[in-house]
């Protein structure tokens, strides 16, 4: 039986920071309540529409140009969703920034108030890890000093695009993490990057090719057979397993189950309806699309089979970690009247 545990969706941050020194805004918040944010903008918890009162513009001018470099990802245009996010701004920020704003977008404008630039990582706000994009936080006319950057992280979906550009302009306006709406300036949201090719498509569904094993405790086996099994049928996908994977894959067994690739137990009660043996992945969804991209970490779990069959369980279940299903594994292990065969030789 195959079973997979949840695919793992990572928070980035999205940063402000204070004036052209971008030193402040750079801690995120370890409150409980914590909002994490859809793709979509939509907030997962609710939260009030509160307003705020009219205050001066500290851009001294009612409409700001802003310009375009994309330097992350030249082959993608970005007009339409820096668009959406202006467009919500000029709908938005009396409401929310207490001053009214337009802005013409103009991509190769020679003398901006504002440059938005895409780019393969965001390294403008220093103090802050994995963060999604970066902006000057814009309270006061002493703040602006034309032109004023905002850099967004260019590997991600369209809707998340749109996200971080309303988040980080709302900081240009003068709003902070704790501003309204919290749907847009949660200091945190759960972002999808462009579709990708998922882990059971691609030729090694991991990060790399070198693999580290952690073989459990063996209760009433002799541990030595167990290892040579185990090796045995990792070695067998080592020198390519009959065409079906890269040949290029090595193995190295290891003491730390919390670091290893790939985990090999003999649990008392198998995490499934079989009787025999099952395998779990675990991995990342990047594009949230429901389907892993890249797998961690491969379990086996091995119940009450002779121990001349365990080569065989792990070889199975090995393929399953490589993204094979039943017809697409070597030979040797669609037949399983060869379990206690050197099937590997």
């Amino acid at each position: 039986m195959k079973w997979r545990a949840p695919a793992l969706v990572a928070l980035v941050v999205l940063a402000g920071c204070s004036g052209v020194q971008m030193d402040a805004e750079t801690t995120p918040s370890t409150t409980p309540d914590t909002t994490t944010t859809a793709t979509n903008g939509e907030s997962r918890q609710s939260s009030a529409a509160r307003t705020v009162a009219d205050r001066e513009n500290p851009w001294g001018e009612s409409t700001l140009t802003v310009a375009v470099e994309n330097i992350g990802a030249p082959s993608r245009d970005f007009t339409q969703e820096l668009r959406r996010a202006l467009d919500y701004w000029e709908s938005h920020s009396e409401q929310y920034a207490g001053y009214p704003i337009d802005y013409e977008l103009a991509p190769n404008a020679e003398s901006p108030d504002l440059v938005v630039r895409f780019v393969e990582q965001v390294e403008s706000c220093p103090r802050i890890e994995n963060a999604a994009g970066c902006a000057p936080y814009v309270t006061e006319p002493g703040h602006v000093d034309r032109p004023m950057h905002v850099d967004v992280d260019a590997s991600f979906s369209s809707n998340s695009t749109v996200l971080v550009l309303k988040h980080e302009l709302g900081h240009t306006l003068g709003l902070n993490h704790s501003a309204a709406p919290q749907s847009i300036m949660n200091h945190s949201a759960a972002l999808a990057t462009r579709q990708r090719v998922d882990a059971d498509e691609r030729a090694l569904p991991w990060s790399d090719a070198e693999f580290t094993v952690y073989l459990a405790p063996t209760p009433d086996r002799d541990r030595s057979a167990v290892r040579r099994q185990v090796a045995n049928a990792l070695e067998y996908y080592g020198r390519g397993a009959d065409g079906t994977v890269p040949s290029n894959l090595t193995f190295e067994f290891t003491r730390d189950r919390s670091t290893a690739d790939v985990v090999v137990r003999f649990p008392d009660d198998l995490p499934c309806r079989s009787t025999a043996s099952c395998g779990r992945v675990r991995g990342v969804d990047p594009d949230r699309d429901g389907e892993m991209e890249e797998y961690e970490r491969l379990v086996i779990s091995i119940g009450d089979v002779d121990t001349e069959a365990v080569g065989w369980h792990v070889g199975y279940w090995f393929g399953y970690g490589m993204g094979l299903d039943d017809s697409e594994l070597p030979p040797p292990l669609r037949d399983d009247d060869r379990r206690k065969s050197d099937w590997w030789t």
